[in-house]
């Protein structure tokens, strides 16, 4: 059965037309149109919103796991649909959109179990000591308590696992807080039917109608409504550096500033050690090559940047790569606006007198290449436009006279989501003079693999020092993302019919 969409808005269990439109972008397939999003809309969604919380916010956790199973097999139930207006409207492949479907449920079904532990709550409990001198303590009991509505933005690179019902709708839901997303206009489609799945999951559940509303399209004032709408308490946002820093600016700016969780992006560099250079580096510049390019490196954790020694072993490693690159087919990216700035990516390393190009192509349309080029640490350093993230499969090797220039060239990194080591035993005494330094840049440092594979967990962290988010204290995947809309609330000598029921 083919998927049609309706083009509407979900705002408080009704789904709404707007005056205007927008036409969708598919890579492949029929064009759509979309109502587009208002700042009158965002209104509607923010009142619905805070309505809902005075019931949601104090649903119990057993309602809130079968809610979130619910969204889970309201999905399921439209897997044929989502993967046919998915890969239409992303160019992604089949394998890719069921995988980050399975992702999707996976993350909404893992936070269902662990909200049912409570351990997330971090119930605290000092008893009152009437008797102390020179003056008695009270009984003071604390827990995590729901913050109130949260805003999200949806991904353009990934149409399930970060965008309508993604890792930060799940972890505000979960915890307690209703949602207003602002859809990407890159996937519409797969925006909407994964809402009907949402709303349908509300319905059966009996949730508040506007626990949960999808507002579609429109400009930068609609998302500047959003973030300033004064029933928003937090905003989860994934995107880019430059549109994310100016949401952060107007989260900042409120009459009440709020926190704006926002996932910024990364170069994600790989540190590769002399003695794995000298026993495996072609392996290693084989398997940078393929992480590299997974996606179209449309990933926020692609790494980007591979830290390397220089002489004949290194010199190895990259021609591994370069070859490897080289067989590598043209691959459709997510929009044409991405396609466009992976261009423009391109074109700032070629204007660089520091950068040697190890593997240039051109890209055309909507299609894309691998570009390798290849530079020095202190080329490096002294040039700061080499550290920003270029969306797309194109790598940086940054070569080194050894394991001095490594350390220092690690302080001069930005903060990252991730960092890597390649190692041997040999190199651990180089690793351990590394280790200080990459886990103050980055949320997670792995070793002898690739940072493109993010496993939804306890343990995850996908997050890390400014520029890679906003708030190095957070997480955006795993089960520590459902603390970022919750905030301690202490009790103090209250009788338990007033504790909420998590206290009681």
């Amino acid at each position: 059965m083919t998927f049609k969409p309706h083009g509407k808005h979900l705002i408080a269990g009704e789904w709404i037309a707007g005056e205007q439109s927008f036409m969708s972008e598919p890579a492949t397939g029929e064009a759509h149109a979309f109502s587009v999003g208002t700042p009158d809309l965002v209104n509607k969604a923010c009142a619905a919103a805070e309505d809902a919380f005075w019931s949601y916010g104090y649903t119990t956790r057993e309602q809130r796991a079968e809610f979130l199973n619910a969204i889970a097999d309201e999905i399921e139930a439209r897997a044929d649909a989502i993967t046919q207006i998915g890969t239409e409207e992303t160019g992604l492949p089949e394998a890719r959109l069921q995988g980050e479907r399975g992702r999707t449920t996976g993350q909404l079904r893992l936070f269902a179990t662990h909200i049912l532990k409570g351990e997330y709550l971090d119930r605290r409990h000092d008893e009152a000591l009437p008797d102390r001198q020179p003056l008695p303590r009270p009984d003071m009991k604390m827990v995590q308590r729901p913050i109130g509505p949260v805003a999200v933005f949806g991904a353009s690179n990934f149409p399930l696992a970060f965008s309508t019902a993604g890792g930060d709708t799940a972890s505000a839901l979960a915890a307690g807080c209703p949602v207003v997303v602002k859809g990407h206009s890159a996937h519409p489609g797969t925006g909407e039917i994964v809402a009907e799945a949402i709303h349908a999951a509300i319905r059966k559940t009996g949730m508040p109608a506007g626990t949960f509303s999808l507002i579609q399209g429109g400009k930068r004032d609609v998302g500047q409504a959003l973030v300033q709408h004064p029933l928003i308490k937090a905003v989860g946002f994934t995107g880019s550096l430059g549109g994310g820093r100016a949401l952060y600016d107007l989260c900042a700016q409120r009459p009440e500033p709020i926190p704006f969780f926002g996932e910024l992006g990364s170069v994600n560099p790989m540190f590769v050690l002399p003695e794995a250079t000298k026993a495996r580096g072609a392996e290693i510049g084989k398997g940078w090559a393929a992480s590299l390019t997974m996606g179209a490196g449309q990933f926020c954790t692609n790494p980007g940047i591979a830290v390397v020694q220089k002489g004949a072993e290194g010199d190895a490693l990259v021609q591994a790569a370069a070859d490897a690159l080289r067989g590598v087919a043209t691959q459709c990216m997510l929009t044409d606006g991405i396609a466009s700035a992976y261009k423009d990516g391109k074109k700032r390393f070629d204007g660089r007198n520091v950068v040697r190009p190890v593997l240039t192509t051109e890209s055309e349309g909507r299609n894309a290449l691998p570009n390798l080029y290849e530079t020095d640490a202190d080329d490096y350093l002294q040039d700061h436009a080499l550290g920003e993230e270029v969306f797309g499969p194109l790598g940086l090797i940054v070569r080194v006279s050894g394991p001095d220039e490594m350390v220092e060239l690690a302080k001069g990194f930005e903060g990252q989501l991730t960092c890597t080591l390649h190692l041997d035993d040999g190199d651990i005494a180089v690793g351990q003079r590394l280790m200080p330094v990459l886990e103050r840049k980055a949320g997670r440092v792995l070793a002898n693999g690739f940072p493109t594979g993010v496993e939804v967990s306890d343990a995850m962290v996908h997050g890390g020092p400014y520029p890679a988010s906003t708030n190095f204290g957070a997480t955006s995947v795993g089960t520590l993302a459902i603390r970022r809309f919750l905030r301690p609330v202490c009790f103090q000598n209250l009788p338990d019919a007033l504790l909420p029921g998590d206290l009681a």
